[in-house]
This record gives C-alpha cells, structure tokens and sequence, in this order.
C-alpha cells in the first residue's frame, strides 16, 4: 500500500460515505472516458502488457476483469478499460427499475481490508441501459462486456427464470457474455437458486433461450456464465457442478460475497450483507481449486475473491482460474491498481 492514493487520497475519502465516494468516482470516469480526456486514464494505467487469453471461445485482452457491481448501469466501462481491466462485467441488472435496500448500505472494514454490501441490486433497470450498451457496441473497443442478469426483489422463486430471460432478451445484441446471478446475499432467498432442482431447471430454460436468440438474431451464442457463492458445503458445491455442466454452461464465477464473519476485527462486522475483500481471499481460492479437481480442469473458471496483489491473482491462476476479477481492492488502492498488477505478472506469464 506504497502508492500516492493509499497514503494520501483515500485516507480522505474514508471520511467520506462509502456510497456517496462511489458515486463521485463513477462521475469522475465518465468525465475521463470521453475522447478528449482519456488519456488521463491511460497515463493513470501506465504501460500495459498485451497478454491475449482464449477463454470460453472469447480472447480477453488480459486476465484482470472488474467484477459485477461496480458500474450498474453502464456508464464507465471505456473508463474502466483505460485504467487496464480487460473484461467489465456490468449490472447486475434487472427487468425493472430496482432501488435497492435502504441506505447506509455498504460499510469500510478497515482493518480488514474488507467491504460489506447490502446493496439488493439497485440499478435503473435494462431498458434504460440498452441505449448505453448500444452505443458501448457501436464503438470499437478493445474490453469484452459481459452483462450479469439478475432477479427482480418481489419476483417468486418460481417465475425467476422469466426475470433472467426478460434481461437476457434486452442485451443479448450487445454484450460478449451473459453472467447469471444466483447468489448474492442480498436479495432474499436468491441463493435458493443455486439448489439443485431449481437450478438445472433454470439453466435448461436459459441454455434453451440462449440457442434460441441466437438463432432468431443471427448472431454467435454467447456464452453463459454462473456466479456462484463462497458459503457453499462440498455436496452442495459438487450439486451445482453437476447441473453447470448437464445444462453445457461456459464458465463459473467464483466467488460472489460472503456471509462468513469468521476473524474480522472490525466493529463493523456485524452489519448485514454480503462480505468482499481480503477475508474471502482464501474461501474464494479453495472453491476455486475443488472446482479444478472435480471437473478435470475442463470448466474455464473466473476466480472472485480477496484479489489484491498480482500474488493473490496468481493464486486464484494457480488454483484452476483462467481470468481473475476485482472489485474492493480498487476501493482502497485506486486506479493505478490494474495497471500495477499487470506489470507484476507479465514477467511470470511469459517463464
């Protein structure tokens, strides 16, 4: 944490509501991402490696990706771009305009190095994002977008793959991928989802729609991911496996937030939500490496989770993963991070 934001900027903002500096930061990327003033951003990224991965019949610029969350609804991903991420993955969205839960609703853990969220997916819903993925679309770019579809609060368990095809539909033309999110903590009973009966009905519907739309748009399937959760036992993790891989899925996510509260020291530990950062660091990785085991290695996996040096990016490689993404480590060593972590692993990748 030797970097001139880690000393001088965040100490700053951390007098800041967590909410109200995340706001600000995507004001101030949408203003860096215009033609004119990107290469503030780029100067901010400084020289990057160009390290092509072929990943579930996409090739990402690089193996660093921002995880959901960090931009809903579409408005800085040319900014994250240019600070050096090779994949965003936006939303999560949903079919309709959602507020989310009530705030506060994300708190620092400083000494943990660790975020909660109780965010419950607020975003303005997919209709008023499609004219940004259009526009996004329309742009020659050099990222792959992937958009992360999710479930409206109210809607039952049992209607919830009409809430995935409903987002599905909307940005089907315009995103490289689809992640589907079964698991964050913080939409009730979301993570039911991931049980086994309700899953590998809901990914045969979505697998089904896939092949249908690209068929009817004439354009290429796109890939379908699944996020998954940390807070997972070993029969209930090898379920999921199971229906992942009947259904011909692309990808898994791994990991979404936590639940675990297991060594924090923060007075801030007791808030509810879903826990990110520096404690999900090994959870994440031993997901990861059982995943690895039981499939042979041959479902590609994006490793989530406590990335916070290159040698937390190559643990989650080490462990199975074939791109790795962040989110809170961004928050408390700022936008030169990416471009810093590329730098540390390109001697390694290229042994």
């Amino acid at each position: 944490m030797d970097s001139l934001y880690s000393r001088f900027v965040f100490p700053l903002l951390r007098r800041m509501d967590a909410e109200t500096v995340h706001e600000r930061t995507l004001r101030l990327l949408e203003l860096g991402q215009g033609r004119m003033t990107r290469p503030f951003l780029h100067k901010i990224a400084g020289q990057l490696p160009y390290q092509p991965i072929a990943f579930a019949g996409l090739t990402f610029p690089n193996v660093l990706g921002m995880a959901a969350g960090f931009d809903k609804d579409i408005r800085v991903a040319t900014g994250l771009a240019a600070l050096g991420f090779g994949h965003i993955e936006v939303g999560t969205l949903t079919p309709r305009p959602q507020a989310g839960n009530p705030r506060p609703r994300i708190f620092r853990l400083l000494a943990d190095g660790a975020i909660i969220n109780r965010m419950g997916f607020p975003n303005g819903g997919v209709a008023a994002a499609v004219p940004r993925l259009r526009q996004l679309a329309a742009q020659p770019h050099d990222f792959v977008l992937g958009a992360s579809l999710g479930k409206q609060k109210e809607t039952p368990l049992a209607d919830a793959a009409g809430d995935y095809i409903a987002v599905m539909r909307a940005v089907y033309p315009f995103a490289d991928y689809l992640a589907v999110n079964i698991s964050s903590p913080n939409t009730p009973g979301l993570r039911e989802l991931q049980g086994g009966n309700y899953l590998s009905q809901l990914l045969g519907t979505l697998t089904a729609e896939n092949a249908s739309l690209a068929q009817t748009q004439n354009v290429s399937k796109r890939p379908l991911f699944v996020k998954i959760a940390p807070d997972l036992t070993v029969a209930e993790l090898d379920e999921i496996l199971t229906a992942v891989q009947d259904n011909q899925i692309d990808a898994i996510i791994a990991t979404n937030t936590t639940v675990n509260r297991d060594g924090l020291t923060s007075v801030k530990q007791k808030e509810a939500g879903g826990l990110s950062g520096l404690p999900l660091r090994q959870q994440s990785t031993e997901i990861i490496q059982h995943i690895h085991r039981q499939t042979n290695g041959r479902l590609p996996i994006i490793g989530v989770g406590g990335v916070r040096t290159a040698d937390d990016v190559q643990e989650k490689l080490d462990a199975g993963a074939s791109l790795v993404q962040l989110y809170t480590s961004l928050v408390y060593e700022g936008p030169g991070l990416p471009g810093r972590l590329l730098r540390a692993l390109a001697p390694s990748s290229t042994n």
